[in-house]
């Protein structure tokens, strides 16, 4: 399989970007996502795990959101949850093969499963969303230390935990299962600055430390 660099994955970002606002927004939090999953695989342990294919899952992971924003720029918020299927769809249409079009559809929260579509009445088909290699929980658990939104942040394992736990105790036991594997990253506050290439490589430097 040919995976991807970063400079095609960055042409990917900009081609499916309606604005630059949404760009920047997009493909700088994918830029962190790896710079966290990059300080992790530092670990001897995971030494194994193919990192080109981790930071192609994270580069490509919310390439999908850009499919949420209408004519006027505005992100659909509601139908957010659907952003993992439609990354998927245009990878698919890319010719990207299912290992990398998984990224986009299996990252959300600790994984969804059929039963969490049904009692939660997603807009999602029934079927398990679930990381299931390493590489794929890698790049799930990395997503979970930095948000969207603006301004932009770094949230903490102990944050997250209390976060997720909004949605049941076995998604906190799953998300600890997830430190367990892969550690804690160090992260160091709030991503600073506001321009595109200022904000992604601050946020980036962050991280690295």
């Amino acid at each position: 399989m040919s995976i991807p660099g970063p400079a095609e994955i960055q042409a990917l970002h900009e081609k499916y970007a309606p604005n630059a606002e949404a760009f920047a927004l997009v493909h700088t939090h994918c830029r962190i996502v790896w710079a966290i999953a990059e300080q992790l695989l530092s670990a001897p342990h995971l030494a194994h795990l193919d990192a080109d294919l981790v930071r192609a899952g994270c580069l490509l992971h919310d390439i999908g959101v850009y499919r949420l924003y209408d004519a006027e720029g505005r992100l659909d918020h509601r139908n957010y949850i659907r952003h993992g299927l439609l990354g998927h769809e245009i990878l698919e249409a890319e010719g990207f093969p299912e290992t990398l079009r998984r990224f986009c559809s299996h990252h959300t929260g600790v994984g969804l499963t059929r039963q969490d579509i049904t009692s939660q009445g997603l807009p999602l088909p029934h079927a398990d969303y679930v990381a299931e290699t390493e590489e794929e929980r890698l790049v799930m658990y990395a997503d979970k230390f930095h948000t969207k939104s603006r301004p932009s942040v770094f949230l903490s394992p102990d944050a997250y935990a209390v976060h997720i736990g909004r949605f049941g105790a076995d998604k906190v036991t799953a998300f600890e299962a997830l430190r367990a594997e892969f550690g804690d990253p160090e992260l160091n506050g709030p991503v600073p600055g506001s321009g595109f290439g200022t904000e992604e490589d601050a946020a980036a430097a962050a991280v690295r430390g």
